[in-house]
């Protein structure tokens, strides 16, 4: 429709045009329809229809087609002078006008809506259909009412003021096409049973009226009755809304496919490929393609019918063997929102596993520095006692050199094993006295005072879990230690119940925002307390042990190792 067109259809009130399409249509009716003024008023009707019909948008451009079918129609409406075509025109017209009743907003629209039709049915049921017999005998006071009284409904509906609100320019009625096309099989029905009893009974017109209206009453309260639900009966109304809802569309099959799909394949491109594959199945599609963040294709063939949705990254143009009705195109809409919101959520995942292997190599890398970092430190005070021993020292050097080399050794294999295979854990244990008497001998410095050693000398302890613990806990505190002159640091073991080491320091205590995440992520720290002691804390979580920092005061700051559930007396009596 030219912007013309639309905006004198603005300028004019809705109404008028509606009236002004009913006058014209009755000037070619009422006097007949063999005159050359009947066609030109029908002429004059057909183009205020267009300027008032609700079938397209005021601001679309109109195809070759459809132009055809709108001069085509012109054409029957001027040249062919039937009162079958006039029957067939007037029932289409109460179904458009029918079919928006009961979806306008406005009352005084609605009224409007009811006044039309009424003249519509009634012009049809008492002026058009007679004319249809040949036999049929018109009284005057008939023809009187027909052509004077009944033009005072289209006047009464053009004074019927509708409000500003009730109006739209583009589109001034929303016809719904399910109740126009039951109005126009229910007006369909009641001409041509009337028609059918008055030939077949030879009778009057308004008695085969009578006998169609009972019939047609009769059926529509049966199809009422059963329209509900009954004992054991589902009802035609839930039928109706499951097959329209279906549409012929496999959609519950399709959506349980996906989610299987879904289940089975991990890699987004292939599952999109897949599900693409599946939706080629459907019987109305020709082909489709589609374009995504990583990935675009193309599957089947195309065709000239064709419609694009968009969904999160996802882009997908469906190719269809003929042209798409209202409903499926909101089928495609959902699916093509479902199959985006799977694709994104598979994008989600491997994003995930992309982090999650990231991490295991951050964690791994993190735990073996801090093992090659330990080793290291022990070189350094083997290469420290040997550089301060004089020679008189020479057979305690040796003796100390003889021990701690092999467990170096023995350490650092450890440690390429686990960079080997970081996703196992080594649980080789030791006896607890070897570890005690081993680890004493590593750290020989004044600050660190070590108990008495354990009582029970048969239990083993998983040894590299305590040389890890231990080490970034006595590494940490000689930090401390070296930067506060003073700070005493306290170790003790004990070997029942699987094992616990404490280490405490007469330091300063640990931050609260530091303490409360020690264990859970790594933290940031000049002196550690942060990667190494969140790997320590899986580590022993790995094994079946916990490690908690028991108190956190100044002056008091004990971290302490044990197993699972068995507390030490100190983190009991706290």
């Amino acid at each position: 429709m030219s912007e013309s067109t639309l905006s004198l259809r603005n300028s004019v009130r809705p109404q008028w045009w509606f009236g002004g399409m009913l006058f014209a249509l009755h000037a070619a009716l009422a006097w007949g329809i063999d005159t050359l003024f009947s066609r030109a008023m029908l002429l004059v009707h057909f183009g205020i229809f267009l300027i008032w019909q609700p079938v397209w948008r005021g601001e679309r451009n109109l195809d070759s087609r459809q132009a055809f079918l709108v001069v085509i129609v012109g054409l029957l409406l001027a040249g062919w002078n039937s009162w079958w075509l006039m029957a067939v025109w007037l029932a289409v017209l109460f179904a458009l006008i029918g079919g928006n009743v009961l979806g306008s907003e406005q009352p005084r629209q609605r009224m409007a809506a009811l006044i039309a039709a009424l003249y519509l049915l009634s012009m049809l049921l008492v002026w058009v259909v007679p004319h249809l017999f040949a036999d049929q005998e018109f009284d005057t006071a008939l023809i009187a009412m027909v052509r004077y009284a009944l033009p005072l409904l289209p006047l009464a509906m053009i004074v019927i003021p509708v409000p500003a609100a009730g109006r739209s320019s583009s589109s001034p009625l929303a016809v719904d096409l399910f109740y126009s096309l039951l109005l126009f099989l229910l007006v369909t029905g009641l001409v041509l049973g009337s028609f059918v009893v008055k030939q077949v009974s030879h009778g009057n017109y308004p008695l085969a009226l009578a006998q169609s209206l009972m019939v047609m009453g009769l059926v529509l309260v049966s199809l009422s009755w059963l329209w509900n639900p009954h004992t054991g009966f589902t009802g035609i109304g839930h039928l109706l809304s499951r097959y329209l809802m279906s549409l012929g569309l496999p959609f519950e099959r399709w959506v349980k496919g996906l989610a299987d799909l879904a289940e089975r394949e991990r890699d987004p491109s292939r599952f999109l490929s897949l599900a693409l594959q599946n939706m080629c199945e459907l019987p109305w599609v020709a082909g489709l393609s589609w374009q995504a963040a990583h990935s675009s294709g193309e599957l089947g063939a195309r065709s000239r019918f064709q419609a694009e949705f968009a969904s999160q990254d996802l882009m997908l143009t469906f190719h269809t063997k003929w042209s798409l009705s209202p409903a499926l195109l909101l089928h495609l809409k959902l699916l093509t929102q479902m199959l985006g919101h799977f694709y994104e959520a598979k994008q989600r995942e491997e994003a995930q596993r992309m982090n999650a292997y990231t991490q295991a190599i951050y964690e791994t890398g993190a735990r073996l520095t801090h093992d090659v970092k330990n080793l290291l430190q022990s070189l350094r005070s083997l290469c420290a006692a040997a550089e301060s021993s004089s020679d008189d020292e020479a057979g305690a050097l040796q003796g100390l050199v003889k021990r701690q080399l092999p467990q170096i050794a023995q350490r650092l294999t450890v440690t390429l094993e686990k960079l080997q295979a970081p996703h196992q854990f080594s649980m080789a244990r030791i006896n607890a006295t070897t570890w005690w008497e081993s680890l004493k001998q590593r750290y020989t410095r004044g600050e660190i005072a070590f108990a008495e050693g354990p009582s029970n000398t048969d239990t083993a302890v998983p040894g590299e879990l305590f040389d890890s613990v231990a080490e970034n806990l006595l590494q940490n505190a000689i930090a401390k230690a070296q930067e506060h002159a003073g700070t005493r640091i306290d170790v003790a073991f004990d070997a029942a119940s699987g094992g616990c080491l404490t280490i405490r320091d007469s330091g300063e205590a640990i931050p609260k925002p530091v303490a409360t995440r020690l264990f859970s992520v790594p933290v940031p720290s000049r002196n550690g307390l942060g990667i190494g002691l969140y790997q320590a804390a899986r580590q022993a979580e790995q094994a079946g042990y916990t490690l908690r920092l028991v108190s956190n005061d100044a002056g008091n700051v004990c971290f302490e190792l044990s197993k699972t559930g068995a507390g030490s007396a100190t983190t009991k009596a706290r």
